[in-house]
């Protein structure tokens, strides 16, 4: 089949990957323009049109898909089917409707649980014991088309929204090259709609979520630590300095909340409920370390405290 691929970060990329290997002929790929990157702002293409132009395949990047000329463009591709993940703007009605057989989505939760922005981050947040990715087709309500396939992810007391990320990833290309296949063999696909009765939405991340309140729990703290790696990253107050903490797993035991309460391979702090075992943190203008690294090279006795920003 004729495909039309519309994605943009490390997200979409197996995806994408696992469409060039496969018979069927990506013949455009849609990615948001090129963005200021790095110290020096210079544009940096996405990393789906990198992908896409190591393969020779043409590249579209509009601002909006809302005008007539970005419009006429992909209606000119006459495809067959469109596969979305992690686009990145809003898909009209009438494209929607170019695609022979419709649109498709990647994504990166077990809906209805977790529509919108942030699926991978908020699962961790919860506690959720499992997540994954459904394909569905694609609707102009927020992630609300009818459910094709789905694929679960077990979550781990080590799982960061990074390993969840590149798992769910893999996850949704095998998914989705698996349903086109079946949709050329059999020209539709059965879809199930989804129940708006246990429909959760995942907020996109505000960078005030990842101030560390030392009077929370231990397991809440190391959900926090894990869900915002990479990105935010969890911070707190380190001698009147702002110290990342990337990984942290807890501890039972009760101390003072902020208090050190031993420093050996990981740094060990009290909280509200629990203790937080620091694995790897960072210093403003320092490489991210791992704990025993950390202390070699900055002193931290038992006794000081780590304050909430």
């Amino acid at each position: 089949m004729k495909i039309i691929y519309a994605g943009t970060p490390d997200f979409a990329v197996p995806a994408l990957a696992a469409l060039i290997a496969s018979q069927h002929e990506v013949s455009l790929v849609l990615t948001q323009p090129d963005r200021p990157a790095g110290r020096g702002m210079k544009l940096k293409p996405s990393p789906v049109k990198t992908l896409a132009l190591e393969h020779g395949i043409a590249v579209f990047q509009p601002e909006t898909l809302k005008d007539a000329e970005a419009q006429a463009r992909i209606a000119a591709e006459e495809a067959d089917a469109m596969v979305v993940a992690a686009y990145g703007l809003i898909i009209p009605t009438s494209v929607l409707n170019m695609p022979r057989h419709g649109c498709f989505n990647v994504h990166a939760s077990l809906l209805p649980r977790w529509r919108g922005a942030a699926p991978i981050q908020r699962s961790l947040l919860a506690g959720d014991a499992e997540t994954g990715v459904t394909i569905m087709e694609v609707v102009p309500a927020l992630d609300a088309g009818a459910m094709i396939i789905k694929g679960s992810l077990p979550i781990t007391e080590q799982d960061t929204a990074q390993t969840l990320h590149d798992g769910l990833a893999d996850i949704g290309a095998r998914l989705m090259l698996q349903s086109l296949n079946k949709l050329e063999a059999e020209g539709r696909l059965d879809a199930e709609p989804q129940d708006e009765s246990l429909v959760t939405y995942a907020e996109k991340l505000q960078k005030a979520e990842a101030a560390i309140n030392w009077h929370d729990s231990a397991e809440n703290l190391s959900r926090q630590v894990r869900a915002f790696n990479p990105f935010p990253v969890a911070q707190t107050q380190l001698h009147g300095e702002t110290c990342r903490v990337w990984l942290a797993q807890a501890l039972p035991g009760q101390a003072n909340a902020g208090e050190v309460v031993a420093v050996d391979d990981g740094i060990v702090v009290g909280c509200g409920n629990g203790l937080l075992r620091i694995l790897e943190l960072q210093m403003p203008g320092g490489k991210r370390l791992k704990a025993r690294d950390f202390l070699a090279g900055h002193a931290l006795n038992i006794g000081e405290k780590f304050g909430s920003l």
